[in-house]
């Protein structure tokens, strides 16, 4: 994947969001952008509600962990985002994927003349394909996230289970919309995930931008969108160098 730097990769989701006013890319935009903004919304109405359940059951009134709380009360309410935000980015994507798909092949045509080879446009020829890479993503992630998620809930541990989770987290959000752009050029699963691999850094810089799209009121309703033809152009930039 892209051997950028750093900072380069987490500006790409913010690029996207840029790309994403162009006039050859709006009718792109908006069935995933529709989509977004329903499933977010359901997301945060359902997070706000067991926000403070969760913040008491991570710190618990009468444990030791309360001396620490002005250092863990953060840790622990930017960790309840993260897992609001990727339990809305599993259902999201997994609806919008062939949308997505879509996306990212016509913002590869505005940037290099020309659509990825084989790639029909078409919203019914991707439904199966793009529903079937969404299902192996969340496997991978689920299949991951389960040990960590055991740390999050043992006291003492789960501190470090937070920190764990928040990588986890923006390494999952590179691998979800990474796979766009390469899987219209047919790479495999397992070949995307040793490409972003080889560069760790940059992939958890993307996966943080992303994160951060999501957290930012109005802008976070084109979060999904935007970071798909961010991961586009990261990917695009990678094959023409």
């Amino acid at each position: 994947m892209p051997d950028t730097s750093i900072l380069t990769s987490f500006l790409m989701p913010f690029r996207g969001l840029a790309l994403l006013f162009r006039p050859g890319l709006r009718r792109y935009v908006f069935a995933p952008l529709l989509i977004n903004i329903l499933i977010f919304s359901l997301t945060a109405w359902i997070g706000i509600i067991y926000f403070e359940e969760f913040i008491n059951q991570a710190l618990p009134a009468d444990s030791w962990m309360q001396y620490l709380e002005w250092l863990l009360w953060p840790l622990f309410a930017l960790t309840y985002l993260v897992i609001a935000f990727y339990s809305f980015t599993l259902v999201a994507n997994l609806i919008a994927s062939p949308f997505n798909s879509i996306l990212a092949a016509q913002v590869e045509k505005m940037l290099t003349g020309k659509l990825p080879q084989d790639h029909s446009g078409s919203v019914v020829a991707e439904i199966i394909p793009a529903i079937t890479g969404e299902l192996g993503k969340i496997w991978y992630f689920v299949l991951r996230a389960i040990p960590v998620l055991i740390l999050m809930v043992i006291p003492g541990l789960n501190a470090i289970g937070s920190v764990l989770w928040l990588l986890l987290g923006f390494w999952f959000l590179s691998i979800e919309y990474a796979d766009y752009p390469m899987g219209n050029h047919h790479l495999r699963p397992a070949e995307q995930r040793r490409q972003l691999r080889q560069h760790p850094f940059q992939t958890w810089a993307f996966g943080a931008a992303t994160n951060l799209l999501m957290m930012i009121p109005i802008i976070n309703f084109a979060a999904m969108p935007a970071s798909v033809a961010g991961a586009t152009l990261w990917w695009t930039k990678q094959r023409s160098s």
